[in-house]
């Protein structure tokens, strides 16, 4: 059984380059009522592990699909994204705030090997869902190798 563990964005100093680049990238190209120029927000996620593979759950309810960016390097998957607020006609004034907007990134620490070629994220109705096929990590495991005769000498 694999053990995952999230990475605190404030530890997450070796994926801040990444980071950076997915939102610069974000900037570049998402339209103006899609960008965000303040505010922070944390979806939450779940991570989940199956015989096949490992999947993660992440709530994105009022994102776009091309606000958000997923990258794998060096067993950590990384979502990048942004949330709007809600586009407002002419001077608005709440009663009550809960729900949050702003760019986000999320990353988790995967500890087993997965097939991250083989990965896909899928959206659909506010939920991300990465799902990355699990494969045979023979790393400290025995194996046999057959010996088998050399018909030629060596030069």
């Amino acid at each position: 059984m694999a053990q995952f563990s999230l990475i605190p964005a404030d530890e997450a100093t070796e994926l801040a380059d990444d980071i950076r680049r997915l939102f610069d990238e974000l900037s570049r190209t998402l339209p103006r009522e899609h960008r965000v120029f303040s505010g922070e927000c944390h979806p939450p996620l779940d991570v989940l592990e199956t015989d096949d593979a490992v999947e993660i759950s992440v709530d994105v309810a009022g994102v776009p699909a091309e606000a958000l960016r997923v990258l794998f390097r060096g067993g950590i998957v990384l979502i990048v994204g942004e949330k709007a607020p809600p586009a407002g006609s002419g001077e608005l004034t709440y009663q009550l705030v809960e729900r949050e907007f702003g760019r986000f990134a999320r990353a988790v620490r995967l500890d087993g090997a997965v097939n991250a070629g083989g990965a896909k994220a899928t959206f659909r109705d506010g939920e991300l869902v990465i799902v990355l096929p699990k494969i045979v990590d023979r790393r400290g495991s025995t194996q046999r190798i057959p010996v088998t005769l050399a018909t030629e000498p060596r030069t």
